[in-house]
């Protein structure tokens, strides 16, 4: 199986699918799609890897899957060890709120799109940081007893899960926003748990191809 991830070095969705990639122990060709410079508006990436015009996309035999969290549970299915969802149902329906919690609810009111749309329509620098900081306070004022409650060294007992594939790349991303965490002291401890596995620090923005270092 050929496994060819287009990815942008510090777009959060892909990161999540770099995470899964690492933890299913699968080697992958990597193309970056340098989303400040419009790559991916490009007629033939949106005609043939990703309609929304987003990362990541992954290509694999013939096929090409889009949404981080489709392929992460294309992983699992398709490679279900290591785990990344746990064996009970209602754990199962929790991890994957989780994870929910940042790619559905956090994540769409923070990326490149939104930021751009919120500049045309006339908000300030100082307006979208404080709009991108509200919406992750909020979302994590909503994980964060869930992880304090769950986890176990990870967002959910003690090994990496779905949750932490998005955990993660969220906190980087907060960090990126300067959102506080003290208030979030589960979720903090979490994704720096997580950072130290090899599989996280191998998907980090910062060692991927295309990144850009100050």
């Amino acid at each position: 199986m050929s496994l060819t991830l287009h990815s942008y070095w510090r777009a959060t969705a892909p990161y999540r699918v770099r995470i899964g990639l690492n933890l299913k122990g699968l080697d992958y060709g990597y193309v970056g799609v340098n989303l400040l410079k419009g790559e991916q508006h490009a007629a033939d990436y949106v005609t043939k890897r990703n309609r929304q015009h987003l990362t990541p996309a992954l290509e694999t035999d013939g096929h090409v899957l889009v949404q981080s969290l489709a392929i992460l549970e294309w992983l699992e299915e398709t490679h279900p060890q290591p785990a990344l969802l746990p064996t009970d149902a209602f754990d199962r329906a929790t991890v994957r709120a989780m994870a929910a919690i940042v790619a559905c609810d956090i994540h769409p009111l923070n990326n490149m799109r939104i930021q751009k749309a919120l500049e045309q329509f006339g908000v300030d620098e100082a307006g979208r940081l404080e709009w991108s900081q509200r919406w992750i306070v909020d979302g994590f004022s909503a994980l964060e007893p869930m992880v304090a409650r769950h986890g176990k060294g990870f967002a959910f007992g003690d090994a990496p899960t779905l949750a932490d594939c998005c955990l993660v790349p969220q906190v980087y991303s907060a960090q990126r926003y300067k959102v506080d965490l003290t208030p979030f002291p589960a979720i903090a401890a979490a994704a720096a748990h997580a950072g130290e596995h090899p599989a996280f620090a191998a998907a980090h923005p910062d060692r991927q191809p295309d990144a850009v270092h100050a």
